[in-house]
């Protein structure tokens, strides 16, 4: 059965076939610069990668594009094939505790939120009436970014703020990169041969979050009200004082939204480093002895080591620590400063191991500890788009 997994931006579409239930990778593809000038597209197939120049003036022309693809290069013989298509969407809010097929109810629950994910969601809902249009008898579902942090209880979730915030506004903790730590949940699952396990899920890359999990269901995760929670990132600024805002909106007569963009877009180790929101560039210097790369490297670990040190503790024990990611899985250099400072936990580094671990090297996962550390570190890539795909084929049984 012919699956796709679709991400949209407002100006892109990312997307995956599988052969489901086998898992099997098709072709991928991503759009980009749609109704803009210049519009262009790349695919990889068979391990073999083109770009295209190509007009779209919407996501429907991109469909429309996707689908032709599809059928030169033989992943289908027509649009009556693809059987359904599973849909990325950031917030799901306390709607959406797992993933739905997408009617009108659905995608009017999606709109009202997008106040939560005014960048996410309504790129989302362009992305679901696009491939409504191109591929009326697929069945589409909606996969969430928040839905596998529902399950965190009540005393977890909610800020000490006015209750009706929470009842009139739903302010509370969403978390996010959900889709992540699902997959990963699942596939620690087999590594570790049980399903009664404690995890700590260290999903790192410019976006960065950290998940606590018993048996399969997260029970505290570090982003909060919105990704600008929880650990120090490329350009976000992680855990403050809230008292800054109000603080340096006086102080500087910063607006709002531009205090918010500060703390999205010009914060965590780009705003340390005054330079860099890349930790390849920020490695690179620390090589060199850059004494601001250094500290911020050095704010970015003690983050992360924080974390995983209180989740150690509310899970009471931890099976293994999972790095996944972009920086996760390709940051041997961050992930010998993090697990260094766990030596208190009983966890000991292999350097070696540590070192042959990356997605451009022959091994892509595999443990980074020695076998006497009290626990295990695995380094395991994450796959959103194929746990989107799972999700979505298992509303076609």
């Amino acid at each position: 059965m012919k699956i796709l997994s679709v991400n949209a931006g407002s100006s892109s579409l990312k997307f995956t076939a599988f052969e489901m239930p086998e898992e099997k990778k098709l072709i991928s593809g991503y759009f980009q610069r749609i109704g803009i000038d210049k519009s262009f597209y790349t695919l990889k197939v068979n391990g073999n990668k083109k770009e295209v120049e190509a007009k779209m003036n919407n996501h429907s022309d991109a469909f429309k594009i996707l689908i032709e693809e599809l059928i030169n290069n033989h992943i289908v013989s027509d649009m009556s094939e693809i059987k359904a298509i599973g849909h990325r969407v950031v917030h799901g809010g306390e709607y959406f505790k797992e993933s739905t097929v997408i009617d009108d109810s659905v995608i009017e629950k999606i709109e009202k939120l997008k106040d939560l994910a005014p960048l996410h969601n309504p790129a989302a809902i362009v992305g679901i009436r696009a491939a409504i249009d191109v591929v009326p008898n697929a069945t589409e579902v909606a996969v969430f970014d928040t839905s596998f942090h529902q399950t965190m209880e009540r005393e977890t979730y909610l800020y000490a703020l006015p209750m009706n915030w929470y009842r009139d506004y739903k302010v509370r903790k969403y978390g996010a990169h959900g889709t992540s730590h699902k997959y990963i949940t699942e596939r620690m699952e087999s590594v570790l041969g049980k399903k009664d396990t404690k995890l700590i899920i260290c999903h790192i890359g410019s976006g960065a979050s950290i998940s606590a999990v018993k048996n399969g269901k997260c029970i505290n995760t570090s982003m909060g009200f919105t990704p600008n929670a929880g650990l120090i990132m490329g350009t976000r600024c992680g855990d403050i004082d809230a008292s800054i805002i109000p603080y340096m909106m006086k102080q500087a007569n910063i607006s709002p939204d531009e205090i918010d963009k500060i703390m999205n877009k010009e914060s965590g180790v780009l705003a340390i480093s005054e330079q860099f929101s890349d930790m390849r560039d920020i490695y690179d210097n620390v090589k060199l002895g850059e004494e601001k790369s250094i500290l911020a490297l050095n704010m970015f670990v003690r983050r992360i080591v924080d974390y995983i040190a209180k989740y150690y503790f509310e899970l009471k024990g931890c099976d293994a620590i999972i790095f996944t990611a972009g920086v996760g899985e390709n940051g041997a250099f961050e992930r010998k400063k993090i697990v260094e400072q766990l030596e208190f936990l009983g966890v000991h580094l292999n350097a070696e191991f540590n070192e042959q671990i990356a997605s451009y090297h022959d091994i892509h996962e595999g443990k980074i500890t020695t076998d006497d550390s009290t626990i295990p570190v695995f380094v395991i890539p994450t796959d959103e788009e194929l746990m989107i795909a799972r999700d979505t084929f298992n509303f076609t049984k």
